[in-house]
């Protein structure tokens, strides 16, 4: 039987382990009493890495498409829960999630292999649903919660254009504008920003792996790209969807119950 561990450089591991010990060290020299945290998310890290780095290994050895799609909706799925668990008070969050989600991933991925930028390949298609999919989870997570929060706020003025003859669509734009834009700054600043003041992940470890600098700039322009694009589709998925959820049928507002603030 394989030794699992043999290609791990435990010294390395256990130089990196010293930061979060010092860290740690600060947690109890301030009584922070992040102590406990520092270590479950120390070990989950470590355990959660290795199974994945492993995984990925057996999945790119068995070239399948089948297995590199099991993957993906393994992380859509995730990824839409975790979302759908911080649009707390809007009804059919984990479906709007869903949707949103996959639609933002989908369509970029799609394009990138449509277009001959990426090999529809594991080793290639993994790591670049997994980077798009977390982005447009925080993006889902962004927009349902601002929805949610900025209906509730200008609940008086959304109900007064009502009254004055818009549509439920027409009431609410001025709030899912608003919804799209606080998802989409972030990320354009930080492709405003991009190599100024850090340089990007992907960027970073292709150099670490010998890659040339040029090489790393074109895959990180791409992947900058790609996550503008993927948050755009997204957000705007998930601004739509979440909006149809406080009107009736005859464009009446109504929060749900759990919302906060509702009634």
């Amino acid at each position: 039987m394989p030794n699992i561990f043999a290609d791990l450089d435990f010294v390395r591991i256990g130089a990196s382990v010293g930061l979060v010990a010092l860290a740690a060290l600060m947690s109890y020299w301030q009584k922070a009493g992040l102590g406990k945290d520092l270590a479950m998310a120390t070990v989950r890290s470590f355990v959660q890495l290795i199974a994945i780095g492993y995984a990925l290994e057996f999945i790119f050895n068995q070239e399948s498409l089948w297995w590199t799609l099991l993957i993906i909706t393994v992380m859509l799925t995730v990824a839409a829960y975790t979302s759908a668990g911080r649009a707390k008070g809007i009804p059919n969050a984990l479906l709007i999630t869903n949707a949103s989600i996959g639609i933002g991933a989908l369509l970029t991925i799609g394009l990138l292999v449509g277009l001959g930028i990426f090999e529809l390949r594991a080793q290639f298609i993994i790591p670049i649903a997994g980077m798009v999919i977390g982005n447009t989870m925080t993006t889902c997570s962004l927009v349902m919660a601002r929805l949610r929060d900025d209906v509730r706020d200008q609940r008086n003025q959304i109900e007064t254009a009502l009254a004055l003859g818009a549509t439920s669509r027409q009431a609410v734009q001025p709030t899912v504008r608003r919804a799209i834009r606080a998802a989409m700054v972030p990320v354009i600043d930080t492709t405003k920003t991009v190599g100024l003041i850090k340089l990007p992940g992907a960027m970073t470890g292709m150099i670490l792996a010998g890659a040339s600098p040029l090489e790393a700039v074109q895959l990180q322009i791409i992947v900058m790209y790609m996550l503008t694009g993927a948050t755009a589709f997204t957000a705007l998925a998930a601004a739509f969807l979440t909006a149809q959820v406080f009107f009736t049928n005859v464009h009446q507002l109504t929060l749900p119950a759990g919302t906060p603030g509702a009634d």
